[in-house]
């Protein structure tokens, strides 16, 4: 039986192994989006203000902060699985700005990261953390 639920994929969320398999995704790319792209961002360099500008957001300065805090501290939660859900929204937020913005006219594979960011982001907004994430500690308190 374990056989097949493995090779089929039948019914085998709640396992360790799978809880295990969405911890592994969910540090990984939290410590990436943390430290690949946000800490970069913190705080916003006029280059990037410039970008944030140039998309027609009202006070660039303050929403490029928000996009920095999202990365960064975003990425950060979600690595811990501490406040999973709006951590992982507010990334998937800032990312589908970045895939549908400022990359919207760029090739497939500019947009490719973000995109795969925010989905990744999206799906734990959805899921929150799983069993080896804070929020679980928080919950039984």
């Amino acid at each position: 039986m374990l056989a097949k639920n493995l090779l089929f994929g039948s019914s085998i969320s709640g396992t360790l192994l799978a809880q295990l398999g969405l911890g592994v995704v969910r540090v990984i790319a939290g410590l990436s989006i943390a430290f690949g792209h946000g800490i970069a961002k913190l705080p916003p360099p006029p280059a990037f203000v410039k970008v944030v500008a140039g998309l027609h957001f009202p006070a660039p300065e303050v929403f490029a902060w928000a996009a920095g805090m999202s990365e960064f501290v975003g990425g950060l939660l979600l690595a811990v699985g501490l406040m999973t859900r709006p951590a992982a929204a507010a990334i998937a937020l800032t990312m589908a700005i970045a895939v549908f913005g400022q990359h919207a006219a760029d090739p497939f594979k500019v947009r490719e990261l973000a995109m795969l960011y925010g989905v990744i982001a999206f799906s734990f907004a959805l899921t929150g953390s799983g069993r080896f994430g804070l929020d679980r500690i928080v919950n039984r308190l």
